[in-house]
């Protein structure tokens, strides 16, 4: 079949199964919109307001379907507003495909207009990217695209495509998609000697990263828990890998995780973390991490082996197959006496928040809790509302927190939301946004109401860059340079000029009635909910401190 290579493309998606894409149209790419339009009935598309919230939705899409995500930009400018979002996606790991177009192949590197060498940008935050000068390897390259982005280690990869290629035309055959590549898998007595090490153990602690999530070991995860006996946290990546309404879970473990977590990792005598790189923010200082104990680190990774603290034994490979190995080999384990030392530190020290008067952001999060049962689609900006979303919400699955966690990238979560949406049509989804945050994506309000996304924009309006302004307060003596937001934004008749509901809350006493009415509408709502600047993000290690003895007030 004779189809120009922008047509390649489409059919290219088309056996990817992709359904989605998110995108920006643009000279470079003229010919790959033609046949968008061509194909209409068959792809989806959702124009967003700047290609950056392209990157972003295509993300969101991603990680609330474990499908890859597709974004499309332009050369030059229109490739480069994606580079925060793909660097976003990188950092946590998240199978994006970003299509570029670029000048003509004979203009290439003559600083012809809008040129860019994007994959020389990019080289850093792709799994691989790709730059295609002839129009036999097209197909080819977007299936590579497509399985190296899916396969081992999630992540993206981007395809920069000349203008000319997609015009011309080349003999199209119709494949299946490529296999994922194979992943390694630990040696017979690799695994026996972490049972060993799990049976030896008396006090246990279970960590989950966002590799679980990813692997789809969340059933794994849970059946290890009940079979080791043992308490479990999460990072910010794993919110949902394991139910929050399960009494073993103690919240997340590092910089603001809970003093129950902090406890267990002081007293346990086997740290077992799966599917996480050991961010900084979790070891805090590393000279001080689980320094009383053994740990066991399961990854799918061997880069991450070793790289930010040393382990006593690693096990490479995917979470849910080296778990279920795990699961074969291991007795059923009974650590009583551990498990009720935990529900005393549990019933100790509860996440709290106070303030003189108004509304408090852990009063909301939990009225949302409450009002969706645990079941929306949760993504959120970068900062105090972020970690307060993680602290309240009782996530209850995989792929319900879509969050920024490596990159934090402030502005993320409005673009991740509606990619969200798109991909899951019948589920709620809400961005739970502070007032900065906003100021930097308010533009995909518009791409929301144009869709009719029925998008819930939950903002913490604090007026501050709250938790920049925490740390100025902690350490920089209250000097708040530039952190005070007095723009004066009114966030209601901002949405409403988009075509965006919008509520206000002000009071307590406003906060069921209003968030119950703004679940209820059909289209996209935004709530701006006052709450006080100076309530903050406890616990708190700071910088340097041991993730064993955070603070609890400020």
């Amino acid at each position: 079949m004779l189809l120009t290579g922008a047509q390649i493309i489409m059919e290219c998606l088309l056996e990817q199964k992709v359904d989605t894409v998110f995108g920006y149209p643009g000279g470079a790419v003229l010919n790959i919109y033609d046949a968008l339009y061509e194909y209409r009935d068959r792809i989806n598309h959702v124009r967003t307001a700047h290609e950056q919230g392209a990157a972003h939705a295509a993300d969101g899409y991603a990680r609330s379907t474990g499908k890859a995500g597709v974004c499309i930009a332009t050369s030059g400018p229109g490739a480069t507003n994606l580079v925060t979002g793909i660097a976003t996606a990188y950092m946590d790991s998240v199978p994006v495909v970003a299509i570029t177009g670029n000048v003509n192949v004979d203009l290439l590197g003559l600083d012809s207009f809008q040129e860019v060498d994007i994959t020389g940008i990019t080289m850093p935050i792709t799994k691989h990217n790709f730059l295609v000068k002839h129009i036999e390897d097209l197909a080819d390259v977007l299936r590579q695209a497509f399985q190296i982005a899916q396969s081992g280690r999630p992540g993206p990869v981007l395809v920069d495509i000349p203008k000319d290629l997609t015009a011309k035309k080349y003999e199209y055959q119709k494949q299946a998609p490529l296999p994922l590549l194979p992943v390694h898998y630990p040696s017979d007595e690799h695994l026996r000697q972490a049972a060993q090490m799990l049976q030896n153990s008396r006090q246990p602690f279970l960590y989950l990263g966002g590799g679980v999530s990813l692997s789809g070991a969340d059933k794994e995860a849970a059946a290890f828990a009940e079979k080791l006996d043992a308490p479990v946290s999460a990072s910010l990546m794993a919110q949902g890998a394991f139910d929050a309404h399960n009494s073993r879970y103690m919240g997340m473990l590092g910089m603001h995780g809970t003093k129950t977590s902090a406890e267990a990792i002081k007293n346990c005598d086997l740290f077992v973390a799966v599917g996480t790189r050991f961010s900084d923010r979790v070891l805090c200082n590393a000279g001080l991490f689980a320094r009383n104990c053994p740990i066991l680190q399961i990854d799918i990774d061997a880069a991450e082996f070793n790289k930010n603290i040393d382990v006593d034994l690693r096990l490479e490979g995917d979470a849910r197959q080296v778990l279920t190995g795990l699961l074969s080999l291991l007795p059923q384990q009974n650590h009583a006496a551990w498990m009720e030392q935990v529900h005393a530190w549990q019933k100790a020290y509860p996440l709290t928040q106070a303030a003189e008067a108004g509304v408090l952001p852990k009063d909301v999060l939990e009225t949302l809790d409450k009002l969706t049962d645990s079941n929306a689609i949760l993504t959120t900006e970068v900062g105090q509302h972020q970690m307060w979303a993680a602290q309240f919400y009782k996530f209850r699955r995989p792929r319900q927190f879509l969050t920024s966690g490596g990159l934090g990238t402030m502005g993320y979560g409005l673009g991740a939301a509606l990619g969200a949406q798109a991909g899951n049509p019948k589920a709620k989804v809400i961005n739970v946004a502070g007032d900065g945050g906003l100021h930097m994506n308010c533009n995909e309000l518009a791409t929301v109401a144009h869709y009719s996304l029925p998008v819930v924009e939950l903002l913490l309006n604090n007026s501050v860059l709250g938790m920049v302004r925490q740390w100025q307060k902690l350490f920089y003596d209250n000097r708040f340079s530039q952190t005070t937001l007095d723009t004066n934004t009114d966030f209601c008749k901002l949405a409403e000029a988009f075509g965006v509901k919008a509520y206000r809350i002000k009071t307590k006493e406003e906060i069921e009635p209003t968030l119950k009415e703004a679940l209820a509408q059909q289209g996209p709502v935004l709530v701006d909910c006052w709450v006080d600047k100076d309530v903050n993000v406890l616990p708190m290690v700071p910088a340097g401190a041991s993730v064993e003895d955070p603070m609890l007030e400020m």
